[in-house]
């Protein structure tokens, strides 16, 4: 299994780490991407909600694995954050500030359907395994499931793609996951409100547990033993709930859970965004607003490997979301999928060694030529100061030349005088 790490910034570019070794393999340029917006297609594709500086104004940038810049920007009515890939890779959908939910069709971005559930802005989006299911959550606490299919059916007589609406949290939902242990018709929610909620979704919506917190969650995984959970605090702490020995089952009576302060000697400066198991449930890794991504030995509960994020103005670039995609070999090449929200891609013809090699490949020429034109402005700017310098001379041998001539012109009109008189 091959797993590359994608983080993406508000400041910055969409970083690419590969999740064995840590090292940056690729970087795509040219977006401010908000919370929650980066998701990556079956068909190869990165999509990054983007919000202009200059306008403020809401698009959604494309990118392949194998150039850094955007190859297709598309436009929307409004700033988005969230974004939701179906399984095909043939639809995204994306959440707006003013409530609705704006279905396109990939590649060409084409605007199928706006549809409105929300009065807040959408906070999250999350597609159910199958793909049928779309859950969204907003600012003010309410959580909406949708029938997905809906959302690319433009025909006037679609009828109303809403099956639940109710209010789940009193602050904004920050996360979703579906499909928790062996149970696939269960919803876990987080919130700023310090809570995640276990819901279950076989007889309508019943709420089967409520896990409090010191602090906001933005994130939670299963562990790969699904024996417990690891939760992402806002206070740069990681909390694991365990499964406590002798309970059957986690949604029971009573309290089937231990909440443990995960990793105690080691914090984030800033808030956790996302947390995700890699390398086989072996590690687990964390990113964070400030910039930070570390790997973590699940086992021992210690930071093992640093990854390197990009620096701005001698700072670290924050962290608005992370995702990781997954891979396996197959005799059709790298075929890669990942369970989180249908986040996926598939690259034909590439092994995972020549597409890590490709795209490292591909970041060292970026770094040359970056190098290069760095060296190119270095060059331009003392060439430059050269021909000020030269400038500057020219113009003080003027000066001195005109007044040597203006002291001669006086000294011959005395001379004159002189001879006159």
């Amino acid at each position: 299994m091959y797993e590359v790490i994608l983080t993406s910034s508000p400041e910055g570019p969409i970083t690419a780490f590969d999740a064995s070794t840590g090292a940056t393999v690729a970087q795509f340029t040219g977006s401010r991407s908000p919370c929650r917006g980066l998701a990556v297609t079956s068909k190869g594709l990165i999509a990054a909600a983007h919000v202009s500086s200059d306008s403020g104004s809401g698009s959604i940038h494309i990118y392949n694995w194998f150039t850094s810049s955007v190859f297709h920007n598309i436009p929307l009515p409004e700033p988005v954050a969230p974004l939701a890939t179906t399984s095909t890779g043939d639809f995204l959908f994306a959440g707006g500030v003013s409530g609705s939910i704006h279905s396109l069709s990939l590649p060409s971005g084409d605007i199928i359907k706006s549809f409105t559930p929300h009065s807040k802005p959408v906070s999250t989006l999350h597609l159910s395994d199958d793909g049928s299911l779309l859950f969204s959550g907003n600012d003010d606490g309410t959580i909406v499931v949708i029938q997905s299919f809906k959302l690319v059916d433009d025909s006037p007589s679609c009828s109303d793609p809403i099956i639940h609406k109710w209010k789940a949290h009193s602050e904004s939902v920050t996360n979703f996951i579906t499909g928790v242990g062996i149970c696939t018709c269960t919803l876990v929610s987080c919130s700023m409100d310090c809570t995640c909620k276990f819901w279950s979704l076989t007889n309508g919506i019943i709420q089967m547990r409520t896990v409090t917190f010191p602090c906001a969650i933005f994130g939670f995984v299963m562990d790969s033993t699904e024996s417990g959970f690891y939760a992402a605090g806002s206070d740069g702490f990681i909390y694991k709930g365990l499964i406590k020995v002798g309970s059957r089952k986690m949604f029971g009576k009573g309290k089937a859970y231990e909440l443990v302060n995960w990793g105690k000697t080691k914090r984030h400066g800033g808030s956790i965004v996302s947390l995700f198991l890699v390398n086989e449930g072996r590690n687990l890794v964390s990113g964070s607003e400030d910039g930070s991504v570390w790997m973590w030995d699940v086992e021992e509960g210690e930071v093992i490997m640093v990854l390197v994020n990009d620096q701005i103005l001698g700072r670290t670039r924050s962290i608005s979301d992370m995702i990781v995609v997954k891979g396996t070999n197959n005799n059709n090449g790298f075929s890669v999928t990942s369970g989180e929200g249908g986040r996926g891609f598939s690259s034909t013809g590439l092994c995972d060694e020549e597409m890590i090699r490709t795209l490292k490949q591909i970041t060292e020429v970026g770094n040359l030529m970056d190098v290069a034109v760095h060296d190119k402005g270095r060059a331009i700017d003392m060439l430059e100061s050269t021909i000020a310098m030269y400038e500057r001379l020219l113009r003080l041998i003027l000066r001195e030349a005109t007044k040597a001539i203006e002291e001669t012109d006086g000294d011959e009109d005395k001379d004159n005088k002189g001879k006159k008189d």
